[in-house]
């Protein structure tokens, strides 16, 4: 019997309820947050994306949240499942695939994990424990005697930065390519010297500075702080005054608002790149001096400012429309900077595949700048450059 006979009307249709309805809404709901952020996507829209009404969600999730935690889950699964082998060449080869297969969901992995409750989080974070086990254990297996465990699993986490990095842009790549530079660049991060973690450094810190300077200065500062331990929706004005040690009132006095507030701290970090991209290039002795200088000062930049970086990779979404505009413009110009350099270095090497490197290099840098510490005579910020130089020659 046909569809249009169970329906008892000649020509009419029913649409069947397709079977893996949940994954479908789940993946939608997955993409739109790391397009827009979690904040930033109404269930409706969910809803719209996979074609069905907003009140037809509940059949299949009680709130936003379980479908954030069940696309969670969903992708350290197929990670999971995709790493099984115990060769390193084969575990490279599908970690690739997949960060060209979920390129649109990747930022999970960097980003929205942060507005899990902590025992969802602690549950990622054991399945990304396990997938570093993994890498690890073929990485020792390969370079024998080269490294110990640390070391390995030090690096296993870059060449994860590697593959995550193709969540934080959308340069344009073919997938055949895409997936052998992100391969080329996972083996040379593997390949290299390891940035073993390191005790934080004694002296002070971006929390201790902030009292010295203008109020503006120091409500800028405590809401970078905030913002990147809580996430911009989690912080109000008044958590943002009380850390300045003023009223709430009084924030208004020197932002509009709190969107305003993050604009001017993402200004604030473009113009911090865009003086230390000046004073690397200054007195460069060729393409490559250029090159590393500009990755030194990426790393150091990184590094002491490290909340300030943070904030302005994770937060872009909620900025006002014509900021966000006007600083993704500055970023992109920015990374063509990087391009540049790179293809003057190296002539037979396609821009797409460039620009891949280069953000995969930056990102190696950033992730890396969440978990790692160090201090300058440990000569942990070489370490660093050596592993972004590696990637950007892959």
């Amino acid at each position: 019997m046909s569809i249009a006979e169970a329906s008892g009307e000649p020509g009419s249709t029913v649409r069947k309820r397709p079977k893996d309805r949940k994954a479908q809404l789940a993946l939608a709901a997955a993409e739109l947050f790391c397009e827009r952020g979690y904040h930033g996507v109404s269930l409706d829209e969910i809803a719209t994306a996979v074609g069905i009404s907003g009140p037809a969600i509940y059949r299949h999730f009680p709130n936003k949240y379980a479908m954030l935690v069940f696309a969670t889950r969903r992708l350290a699964d197929t990670v999971l499942a995709a790493t099984t082998s115990e060769d390193l060449d084969e575990l490279l080869s599908a970690l690739a695939r997949l960060a060209l297969d979920g390129r649109k969901v990747a930022g999970l992995y960097q980003w929205e994990w942060r507005y899990l409750d902590a025992s969802h989080r602690d549950e990622f974070q054991a399945d990304l424990e396990t997938l570093v086990g993994r890498l690890s254990i073929a990485l020792l297996v390969h370079r024998k005697e080269d490294l110990g465990k640390p070391d390995a699993e030090a690096l296993v986490r870059a060449a994860l930065s590697v593959f995550g990095s193709l969540g934080t842009h959308r340069a344009a790549i073919a997938k055949g390519r895409g997936e052998a530079a992100l391969r080329r660049a996972a083996w040379a991060v593997l390949l290299g010297d390891p940035p073993t973690p390191l005790p934080v450094p004694a002296g002070p810190s971006e929390e201790q500075a902030v009292r010295v300077g203008a109020r503006r200065e120091i409500l800028l500062a405590e809401s970078v702080k905030l913002f990147h331990r809580y996430g911009y929706h989690a912080v109000g004005v008044e958590e943002i005054g009380r850390a300045a040690g003023i009223n709430a009132s009084s924030v208004y006095r020197y932002f509009p608002g709190k969107a305003d507030i993050l604009a001017a701290a993402f200004y604030r970090a473009s113009e911090r790149v865009a003086e230390a991209t000046a004073v690397a290039l200054s007195g460069a002795g060729g393409d490559e001096d250029a090159l590393r200088r500009m990755a030194e000062s990426y790393v150091d930049l990184t590094f002491e400012r490290s909340a300030l970086v943070s904030v302005y990779l994770a937060e872009n979404n909620n900025l006002p429309v014509a900021d966000r505009h006007e600083l993704r413009k500055m970023q992109r110009l920015h990374v063509e900077e990087w391009v540049r350099l790179l293809g003057r270095l190296r002539s037979d090497l396609p821009v797409a595949e460039a620009r891949l490197l280069v953000h995969a290099a930056l990102n190696v840098v950033t992730d890396l700048s969440r978990w790692v510490r160090f201090d300058r005579r440990s000569g942990m910020d070489r370490h660093l450059v050596r592993l972004a130089m590696a990637v950007l020659k892959a």
